[in-house]
């Protein structure tokens, strides 16, 4: 089922446009009403989100009875495809859920109607951004998404901390919106059209014109920009002064943007090979960092910042190794637990407090860990066999192996000499359900984009390089993670812990280059 471009495109184009407009109307009657306790404005924004999810929903619908489908020209227009409806869907669910949350976790303050304004229109503005069917809209929509933001991000503008993480977030998302506008201007030169469709259908058809090569590096370059790799990464991590319903939104879907806008071109990307390279060192090395540095934060929220920081890695990582369905799968999971875990945040020391430990805490020695890296591998390969593994592509499995060797993790508590029996069943059933929930969700999210999303290329000889480095260098950190109780009594380990516990000092390096220890508070907006 091809595009459509005569009535169905013209209905495409108003359907799902409902639901930025919608947001956009509920935005302008926030800022018209009151702010302490704006009732109606209230009700409006929970009714515009609940509009957009049932756009989103009906949108869904319609692509499958109709199939993909897009609308002609260079300015406003609507690309409605595989990739758009899950995000259209995943961005107006969310949206929906926190505007709820927010109407109850700002009840009292004097700035509410102010902030559900700029809530719905950074909700509108993500909306326009992954339905965008040309640069014209795309571009409009990605630098929308950061101003409105921004606004978001000083709710308290007198707090220092705020203004500090607000102006390293200005200056990362400008470079962005340049480097956006390059590639847009780059793609438009090359390809003749402002039309998102037409561009991804050409490259697809290997048309590579010289400007599409520059054009994937600034595409790149806005992605990691946009979803805080390292070492720019400083912005995200210090964003705790702001209210929890903005930084859940932020974590479960803006920060997203960077994967999405590489998936969305991952037709034009493949004509770069060097650039996808350079994803995966870039995303592979911040998913590393990302993950070692969230364990040594004792703070909820923060915590949950680096995570977010690790799993934008492990995206741009995936995206590297063209495997374009699991990035959009990541995105998905990864929107829908962090936004969970940064509503019920609050309640986090509360519930972990509550835990009763039923014994000695189970401790591997190296034995142990090298059985469970062993175990998990073999149950990997088992699983694997059942659903056709010779048919996957290199990358994908070694993505596979990368996540198993976190379960090997859980195996090695499960042959502790302490562990109960209990638990080493426990994580036996666990090991074998991650397995094969990993290759089901491979072969659906692969089936649900088949038509939409080029396929993994073949590696050469760079690409394997970087597979094998990737595996390996997981590997490390993963055994180096079991074995941790072995080896923290050692004098190293406790440096080690500070220097990981301040980010390896990057951040402060950033402080220093925009001179942010000099930032001072600002009276609220009104």
């Amino acid at each position: 089922m091809g595009d459509r471009r005569n009535t169905e495109a013209t209905l495409l184009t108003l359907i799902p446009l409902l639901a930025p407009l919608a947001l956009i109307l509920a935005a302008l009657a926030a800022f018209a009403g009151p702010g302490f306790r704006p009732r109606r404005g209230l009700r409006l924004a929970e009714g515009a989100a609940l509009l957009a999810v049932a756009v989103a929903v009906g949108s869904a619908v319609l692509l499958a009875m109709e199939g993909a489908a897009t609308s002609p020209g260079w300015g406003i227009g609507v690309r409605l495809d595989a990739v758009s409806a899950v995000m259209f869907l995943l961005v107006a669910s969310i949206g929906w859920v926190v505007l709820r949350f927010a109407a109850t976790y700002l009840d009292g303050e004097g700035r509410q109607g102010w902030f559900t304004g700029w809530m719905c229109l950074t909700l509108a503005a993500v909306l326009m951004l992954v339905t965008a069917g040309t640069l014209v809209q795309l571009v409009g929509a990605w630098i929308a998404t950061s101003l409105s933001l921004h606004k978001l991000l000083l709710f308290y503008p007198e707090r220092v901390a705020a203004q500090r993480a607000a102006q390293k977030k200005w200056v990362t998302a400008r470079a962005g919106d340049v480097a956006l506008l390059l590639a847009a201007g780059l793609l438009a030169w090359g390809y003749g059209t402002g039309e998102i469709a037409a561009i991804l259908a050409a490259a697809k058809d290997g048309v590579a014109p010289g400007q599409a090569v520059w054009a994937a590096g600034f595409l790149a370059l806005a992605a990691l920009l946009k979803s805080a790799q390292f070492p720019l990464h400083g912005w995200l991590t210090e964003l705790m002064e702001t209210p929890t319903p903005v930084s859940a939104l932020l974590h479960a879907g803006v920060i997203n943007a960077g994967g999405f806008l590489l998936i969305r071109f991952a037709d034009v990307m493949l004509l770069a090979p060097g650039v996808l390279a350079m994803l995966v060192m870039v995303g592979g090395f911040t998913a590393i960092f990302g993950g070692l540095v969230m364990l040594t934060q004792p703070a909820v929220k923060t915590s949950l910042a680096w995570s977010t920081v690790a799993q934008m890695g492990f995206m741009i990582l995936q995206c590297g190794l063209g495997l374009w369905p699991l990035a959009l799968l990541h995105i998905v999971a990864h929107s829908l637990y962090k936004a969970h875990a940064f509503l019920s945040s609050g309640n986090a020391v509360e519930n972990v407090a509550k835990i009763r430990r039923p014994g000695p805490v189970a401790v591997p020695d190296g034995r142990a860990v090298a059985r469970a890296f062993g175990a998990a591998l073999a149950i990997y390969a088992a699983v694997g066999l059942l659903f056709g593994i010779a048919d996957k592509s290199p990358q994908a499995l070694a993505l596979g192996a990368i996540l198993i060797f976190g379960v090997a993790y859980l195996i090695a508590q499960g042959l502790a000499d302490a562990a109960p029996r209990a638990l080493t069943r426990r994580t036996a059933v666990a090991s074998v359900a991650t397995a094969g929930g990993y290759f089901a969700l491979q072969t659906g999210a692969e089936w649900l984009t088949e038509r939409t999303l080029p396929a993994t290329p073949a590696p050469g000889p760079l690409e394997w390089a970087l597979i094998v480095l990737a595996v390996l260098t997981f590997g490390i950190v993963a055994w180096a993670q079991a074995t941790f109780p072995i080896w923290s009594g050692h004098p190293a380990a406790a440096g080690l812990r500070v220097h990981l516990s301040n980010g390896l000092y990057a951040n402060a390096v950033l402080d220093r280059l925009l001179n942010g220890h000099a930032v001072r508070a600002t009276p609220p907006a009104e």
